[in-house]
């Protein structure tokens, strides 16, 4: 379906049959050209553009001619054209319907003891929509908000929300009570859906909406309290568009408190498909060389789907795929190893502290990993000695490394193969076809290579702005659409991504991003507390930790322990730093009178180990 038109027609599902079962992962390749000795890092620096990076050009061209699946058409988003796919569903409801038919017999979904096919999934979804409908009185655009760990349910209830219409908006499931309260406020949702654990953080706080409590496990019994038989996901098919509101992802910026992100139907579906798109043309090189997988491909689910990256390229594009989905409920290393064995899982993305703790566990050799091909990480940089570590432990896979914000929705860019192990500090290339990448200074005018400045993205895919905040909106576009993402990096001669530093006082802790002044709040709230100053240090398992400094009003007395111990009641666990140290004596201040966070880090930190 035409992204700018709208016109319906079953030819522009063609991807459906071209992808079908051979479809492989996103950005990722074949297996490594030499067997035996796993390659090092310094093996593979080679000239570049490589031959792949020829081979991925030659490929985007054919997907993306006049007449092929994944031909462009110029639409316009904050006044500047930029490319969309023209054969697009028009909203995400119509993609899920579509490719659940496609696929209806094919398994799916895997949780736990629960197997279900895509027809199986999208029947419960069909159900949950027309109880959202018919019992809670969910109307096109509604927020309604999602608090739970992942589970099928999740993603039945995910789905369900869109094919009614609403606005599925995903509450971070981390969160305590009064940040789940905080988000469901701020994006005024009309009604809650949490499972037991989520549902119980909300007793005595002050939301207007709903709270509907669901249950894991078999659909119909899980799911019974927003249940019923109905025609409302079909209806839905004609009133549902690009232009209609689709998703709300939180995100956690210098700001403070948690912004919502949210997104029409057309960005979300257009971030799913450039990542379809990718597997496409990977498809076609694999095809080409005699290569193309004949399996089922099957990925494992150890991220957050409350996450962009658990939404969109895992979750979201598994459809188009026709990819089965294997779900962990918490994070385990060696229990990763044993489902990838047991269910011949072929692609693992998580962030990079997980295939690293997979690549290095005293049980990896126990189990048979070989078709794993693709050891996937996002979310945090991943330390360019791992992905040698990783390579070694996994000679028949290779490391992969993806690079998007939430306000993205997922696409950025990608280094895979023999282009990471050359190139293992870089972030990649810009995602083909829609991401128009460029570094950018304060004025936004374009850097040269090896300047650093702000990197900036600019596509269809992204975002349309954070809820009830217009300031923040503006202040994170140019004038010409191009989203600041905060971080500092540089293009080489070779157009690669590297990423320097952040702009943002953000801490990025195993994935999770802090807001320093969101932790800094939460200790000023504290009545003992006269100044603080929250900054990361470095963490070899999860790259970064928050840490914090506290100076005490006179006459008061607060050990660390008891400071972490009010801030569990406050903020979620992850953001309670994990080092704290009391000062004696007031902290340094700049000229402005503000605590200087750098003169106190520089004291601090540096009597920490790993700092």
């Amino acid at each position: 379906m035409n992204a700018a038109s709208g016109d319906p027609s079953e030819a522009a599902f063609g991807i459906a049959g071209v992808l079908g079962k051979a479809c492989v992962e996103p950005q990722f390749m074949r297996e490594p050209r030499q067997r035996g000795r796993a390659p090092r890092g310094e093996d593979f620096r080679q000239t570049m553009p490589t031959e792949l990076d020829q081979d991925i050009q030659r490929f985007t061209a054919a997907v993306t001619a006049p007449g092929q699946m994944f031909e462009t058409t110029p639409v316009a988003r904050r006044g500047v054209e930029m490319p969309a796919f023209k054969n697009a569903p028009p909203s995400l409801a119509h993609y899920l319907a579509h490719f659940c038919n496609e696929k209806k017999d094919e398994t799916f979904l895997v949780d736990g003891d629960l197997r279900l096919t895509f027809g199986q999934v999208y029947g419960a979804a069909a159900c949950v929509a027309h109880g959202l409908a018919t019992r809670h009185g969910v109307k096109k655009g509604d927020r309604v908000g999602i608090a739970a760990r992942n589970s099928a349910n999740w993603m039945i209830a995910y789905m369900g929300t869109i094919m009614a219409g609403g606005c599925a908006t995903l509450l971070n499931g981390w969160w305590t009570g009064e940040e789940l309260a905080y988000g469901v406020q701020l994006c005024e949702c009309s009604l809650v859906l949490a499972d037991d654990q989520r549902a119980a953080r909300f007793e005595g706080q002050d939301v207007d909406a709903k709270i509907v409590i669901f249950d894991h496990g078999v659909p119909s019994e899980g799911l019974a309290p927003i249940w019923a038989e109905g025609d409302t996901a079909t209806k839905m098919l004609g009133q549902i568009g690009q232009d209609d509101l689709a998703t709300i992802l939180y995100t956690s910026g210098s700001t403070g408190h948690p912004k919502g992100a949210y997104s029409d139907h057309l960005g979300v579906v257009s971030g799913v498909l450039n990542y379809v798109a990718q597997s496409a043309m990977i498809l076609g090189l694999l095809t080409e060389k005699g290569e193309a997988p004949t399996v089922q491909q099957c990925a494992l689910v150890a991220v957050p789907l409350f996450h962009v990256t658990g939404e969109i390229p895992l979750f979201l594009q598994s459809f188009a795929t026709g990819r089965k989905l294997v779900l962990m409920p918490k994070w385990d290393a060696g229990e990763a190893l044993r489902l990838i064995a047991e269910e011949k899982i072929t692609y693992f993305v998580g962030v990079p502290l997980m295939s690293y703790e997979m690549a290095t566990h005293p049980d990896k050799d126990k189990y048979d990993l070989s078709h794993c091909k693709s050891f996937a990480a996002g979310g945090a940089p991943r330390p360019p000695e791992h992905v040698t570590r990783i390579k070694e432990a996994f000679p028949e896979a290779f490391p992969l490394l993806g690079y998007g914000l939430t306000e993205t929705n997922a696409v950025g860019c990608g280094n895979l193969n023999e282009n990471y192990m050359a190139k293992p500090g870089s972030t990649g290339m810009p995602s083909k076809p829609l991401v128009d990448l460029a570094i950018l200074d304060d004025d936004g005018n374009a850097l040269s290579a090896g300047q650093v400045g702000e990197v900036s993205i600019r596509s269809v895919c992204n975002f349309l702005g954070y809820w009830k905040n217009e300031e923040a909106t503006k202040a994170a576009f140019t004038d010409n659409a191009y989203f600041r993402t905060g971080d500092l990096g540089y293009l080489d001669e070779d157009e690669y991504l590297f990423i320097v530093d952040r702009k943002k006082d953000i801490i990025i802790r195993g994935g999770e991003n802090i807001a320093c002044i969101e932790v800094e709040e939460a200790i000023y709230a504290h009545e003992a507390i006269a100044e603080c100053s929250v900054f990361g240090i470095p963490d070899d398992r999860l790259g970064e930790v928050p840490a914090a400094v506290y100076y005490l009003h006179e006459g008061e007395s607060l050990s660390t322990e008891e400071l972490q111990d009010f801030l569990r009641e406050h903020i979620a666990a992850f953001k309670v730093p994990s080092v704290m140290w009391r000062a004696n004596e007031k902290l340094p201040r700049l000229g402005t009178q503000k605590v200087d966070k750098r003169a106190v880090k520089a004291a601090y930190a540096g009597e920490h180990p790993s700092a």
